[in-house]
């Protein structure tokens, strides 16, 4: 287990929520508050969305790197912990846990590319061009969210896997499945019973 994995899976539950959300949720209060007093004084919010669109990369990369880092760490970092009779796909985990980080990664690029362009040159997007964005992206965007529930799918069951000690079926897992996709509110019930299994 590496340093970065141990820190996720020993991190305390509102360590992750606040890094997750609490960070994220107060910054859009804090510039949505902004604009509107912008608003309230009769002048442009100019200022405030300039610094709202440069900061938004970056909360949306600590989000990122926390919600997808906490994950690999659950699946691959219990490893340890899965009794050694108990097969798992771990290699299919890892190809299919990285391609929507490499889509929303290259993704984003894109769109912040092209959005810069079209506020510099104030032009608008041609219908041409949305229909052949969209004719990529949708497909891309399906596959990268079967990816991402596939993830879900197997950090919920590396973790009831190892708490079990035995081979488990879905309905084993499904309630850990659901709190990992709710993670806002499943966070708060896993992460510490993942801190007592790594400090056992």
């Amino acid at each position: 287990m590496n340093g970065l994995t141990s820190t996720f899976l020993k991190a305390r539950h509102w360590q992750l929520f606040v890094l997750t959300f609490g960070i994220p949720i107060v910054f859009q209060f804090v510039m949505i508050g902004s604009m509107m007093a912008k608003v309230g004084e009769g002048s442009a919010p100019d200022m405030p969305f300039t610094v709202y669109y440069r900061l938004f990369p970056v909360m949306m990369i600590l989000f990122m790197s926390v919600f997808f880092g906490w994950f690999w760490s659950v699946a691959i970092g219990l490893q340890t912990k899965i009794p050694p009779h108990v097969h798992m796909s771990v290699k299919r985990f890892k190809i299919l846990f990285f391609i929507p980080v490499a889509y929303m990664f290259l993704l984003f690029i894109f769109l912040g590319g092209a959005m810069s362009g079209m506020i510099k040159n104030a032009e608008e997007p041609s219908p041409e061009f949305m229909a052949s964005v969209a004719g990529i992206v949708i497909p891309l965007h399906l596959f990268s969210m079967f990816c991402i529930f596939h993830s879900l799918y197997f950090a919920a069951k590396t973790f009831k896997t190892a708490e079990l000690q035995r081979e488990v079926s879905f309905s084993d897992f499904a309630g850990e499945f659901f709190m990992l996709w709710f993670y806002p509110i499943g966070i708060w019930i896993v992460q510490p019973k993942i801190n007592k299994m790594v400090e056992e």
